[in-house]
């Protein structure tokens, strides 16, 4: 929610400065998310008067003026605007200023042989209106050298606020302004709307066509013609006020609707009454009825939806967005004005199924005061009669307004109760009747009524939060929960949860830095990664390259990873936890935790050393980095499988697949294929991890359950190679594991040293050298011993894989 603070200043009587009133927005709730101090960025611009302007010796269609400033000698500006001639006055900006429009810095320049000191600006330039055919032209009276912001009334700082769901009464600025003298900080001065008397009845008739179980569809509608308007442009006033908030205006019947929709929270309606056939019928849409909306885009409806319709077929969606048939334009002379309430859920269902995401729609859904319907079609009328002239008609009515739900009994005791908060009941009651609840009542038990715009407060919790956010949550003194008794507190934490926080700590202390990338990937990208299905595409993207959700956290880890590579810094490791999308139930969002590095980013370090070639990042180094991050998780990894080959990201010579078993895969590491570093526009190589944490295994507990006592041995370990000569589809790691089954009572630890292919060994046949450490427990091993152990460690290698001691 946008508004300026002049606009505020129309509701509410007060002096306070800006930072006060940002500060007493957000301790009221309504959170200030940014606030644009025009003033600020349009300072460097200036009044100026053109002392001389003459023919460029060079350009038919450029002009020399020398320009006044107000601050010293003349300044020589080129100017190519038609309308720039001696004795103007306009708006002069000089080197180094950024021109918002063009999104430029502005500096000296040499234009077809003549230099050029500065610029003077048009309205489209300085982003205050979309007129571009020339350079401003002031009055005569204007004070050469002032800021312009400051003369033309643009230094107005633009508020946003994040609204909550609850709260739709501060979709108005009006709400706004409640909240903020409830608040302490002035007194409202929102005018009341006079009743607007008709002069003839509407020939329009209004028909609510619904059964009587869906009359909830539409409570309230009511209507009313003006004829003999005069659309036009609307008055600047109204037009910089829509500008400031990101609106773009329109002609004045459409910006008075956009006027309403944001001062009141009053969402309306104009018909361009001549292309209106017939009588208009609120009903249920029919399947397969289209529309064209004012948007431009043609919109299938369903009998789900509420339409507004006459002869000619279907005119407005109802609550949504109207038709562009019946729109309003300059020719327009009488005008039908709509004022309604509408279903909440019907108008959210409505507009997420078409994918329509209009000011009206999102004010609709949150419900709006059902008591402001009338005056809110007077304020709207009375609007159109000031800027546009014209004659009413008397009103149609139609439905009746939904019945208050009724008082609240509210004990004051209940503030402290929830809040340990002990405030005056003067206070607690003074909160309430500002923002316009009605208490009546004495003692500690009153009876509180709320307004009709404050639909969400529907019990005691609701006003116990209405007085907290006034009186000011920093007054609540901070106190520990106290502890119960003879029972021990249950986690807080489930094991995800405990799991994504370590996985964080874990990676970041392997010298990985923490990345966080989009949720949203193109779908190309997605395809890559093993996603790309239709469920996952977004309705509405933010951008063409983020249509879809991520199957995966690297192509956002990859991406980055290149984006620091591009800046010059090549040795570089990322890591990234955060949820990925299977498909689009809820068991298909998952929590995964992936790595990338880049370059020569080892664990022991990156970048050259002066004692040798720096080595470049390889699969076994995201090994490391996923071993080390299971066994930090404290996932047993006895049993984990290790299986070559991984995924369609992976390169298929130089990765494997993690696995407890074959329906217990949790994930993958190795480095990243050439193919999709191609595709990803990436230069690698790469070497990336990624496991899903909702796959690993739960801890297993057990009441009776404790950690062993530490037991070291007293005696030397003992250690032997062995070299094996196996056939070249053997898995080295596979050996690793057989020879420590061999003896588990003895075998402490086995290694792989050495690989070795070529001269003296067979074709289609690889030598594997093993590091055996026998640890005793008992005893000194004996010469015999060792070697019974050794027997059976070649015992076992020959009988799985047909090995035989390299002789």
């Amino acid at each position: 929610m946008k508004f300026t603070l002049s606009w505020l200043k129309e509701h509410l009587d007060t002096t306070e400065s800006l930072d006060t009133i940002t500060e007493t927005l957000t301790r009221v709730g309504l959170e200030v998310e940014g606030v644009e101090d025009k003033a600020k960025a349009l300072s460097a611009f200036t009044i100026a008067y053109v002392i001389e302007a003459k023919q460029h010796p060079n350009a038919d269609r450029l002009r020399v003026c020398m320009v006044d400033t107000g601050s010293g000698e003349p300044v020589q500006v080129v100017c190519g605007a038609p309308n720039a001639r001696t004795g103007m006055k306009s708006v002069f900006s000089p080197p180094g200023t950024y021109i918002p429009g063009k999104d430029i810095t502005l500096g000296k320049g040499v234009i077809r042989g003549v230099e050029s000191n500065g610029m003077l600006c048009s309205a489209a330039e300085l982003q205050i209106s979309e007129d571009h055919d020339g350079i401003i032209d002031l009055a005569e009276d204007a004070p050469v050298g002032q800021p312009y912001a400051t003369y033309a009334g643009l230094d107005d700082a633009v508020i946003e606020i994040a609204v909550t769901p609850n709260r739709a009464d501060a979709l108005g600025v009006a709400g706004i302004a409640r909240d903020l003298a409830a608040a302490g900080l002035g007194t409202i001065k929102t005018p009341l709307v006079q009743p607007v008397r008709g002069s003839f009845p509407c020939p329009v008739v209004l028909k609510l066509d619904f059964a009587e179980e869906d009359r909830n569809l539409c409570p309230v509608f009511a209507l009313r013609l003006v004829r003999g308007v005069k659309n036009g442009p609307s008055p600047e006033w109204l037009q910089a006020r829509l500008r400031a908030i990101g609106l773009r205006p329109i002609n004045a019947l459409v910006d008075i609707t956009n006027f309403m929709t944001f001062d009141r929270n009053r969402p309306l309606h104009v018909f361009d009454a001549a292309k209106v056939k017939g009588d208009l019928v609120v009903r249920r849409a029919r399947d397969g009825e289209e529309v064209l909306a004012l948007d431009g885009r043609t919109y299938a409806l369903t009998s789900d939806m509420v339409a507004i319709a006459d002869d000619n077929g279907v005119e407005s969606i109802a609550g949504v967005m109207g038709g562009e048939h019946s729109g309003c334009d300059e020719s327009t002379t009488d005008v039908l004005i709509e004022s309604a309430v509408w279903n909440t859920l019907n108008i959210a269902r409505t507009g997420r199924t078409l994918g329509i995401n209009s000011d009206a729609r999102y004010r609709n859904e949150r419900g709006i005061d059902p008591d402001f319907t009338l005056p809110g079609l007077d304020m709207a009328t009375q609007l159109i009669m000031t800027l546009c002239g014209g004659e009413p008609s008397e009103v149609v009515f139609a439905g009746e307004l939904p019945e208050s739900p009724g008082a609240i009994d509210f004990p004051w005791s209940e503030v402290k109760r929830l809040t340990g908060l002990d405030l005056p009941v003067v206070e607690m009651k003074l909160a309430l009747t500002s923002l316009g609840f009605h208490v009546s009542g004495a003692g500690d038990r009153v009876k509180v009524a709320p307004p009709s715009w404050r639909a969400d407060v529907e019990g005691k919790a609701d006003l116990v939060e209405e007085i907290l956010r006034i009186a000011g949550l920093d007054r609540v003194a901070p106190a520990p929960l106290p502890r119960i008794k003879g029972e021990v507190i249950k986690p807080v934490l489930t094991v995800l949860q405990k799991r994504t926080r370590a996985a964080k700590r874990l990676l970041a202390s392997r010298g990985l830095v923490e990345a966080v990338t989009w949720s949203f990937i193109s779908h190309d990208a997605a395809k890559l990664f093993g996603g790309g299905s239709r469920e996952l595409v977004l309705a509405n993207p933010i951008a063409a390259d983020l249509s879809d959700m991520r199957p995966s956290l690297l192509p956002g880890l990859i991406r980055a990873g290149q984006a620091n590579a591009d800046r010059g810094f090549g040795d570089i490791a990322l890591f990234e936890v955060g949820q990925v999308f299977q498909s689009d139930e809820p068991e298909g969002q998952l929590i995964a935790a992936a790595g990338l590095r880049r370059g020569t980013a080892k664990l022991e370090g990156a970048g050259r050393h002066w004692d040798g070639a720096a080595k470049t990042v390889d699969a076994f180094d995201a090994k490391a980095d996923v071993l080390g991050l299971l066994s930090g998780l404290g996932i047993a990894v006895g049993g984990l499988q290790v299986v070559a080959g991984g995924p369609a990201w992976a390169h298929p010579g130089r990765s494997a697949t993690l696995q407890f078993g074959p329906k217990g895969v949790i994930g993958a590491f190795g480095e990243v294929h050439p193919r999709v570093l191609k595709a990803l526009d990436v230069k690698g190589p790469l070497v990336a991890f990624e496991i899903h944490l909702d796959a690993l295994p739960l801890p297993k507990y057990k009441p009776t359950k404790v950690k062993p006592k530490l037991a070291l041995s007293d005696f030397q370990p003992v250690t032997r190679d062995f070299a094996f000569i196996v056939d070249k589809a053997v898995a080295a790691g596979e050996m690793a594991r057989s020879a420590q089954n061999a003896d588990r009572a003895l075998v402490a630890e086995v290694s792989v040293f050495d690989i070795y292919e070529g001269t003296g060994v067979e074709p289609g046949k690889k030598s594997v050298a093993l590091a055996v450490t026998l640890q005793p427990t008992q005893k000194t091993l004996t010469d015999a011993e060792i070697e019974a152990v050794a027997a059976k460690i070649v015992a076992e290698m020959a009988k799985r894989y047909g090995a035989v001691l390299r002789g």
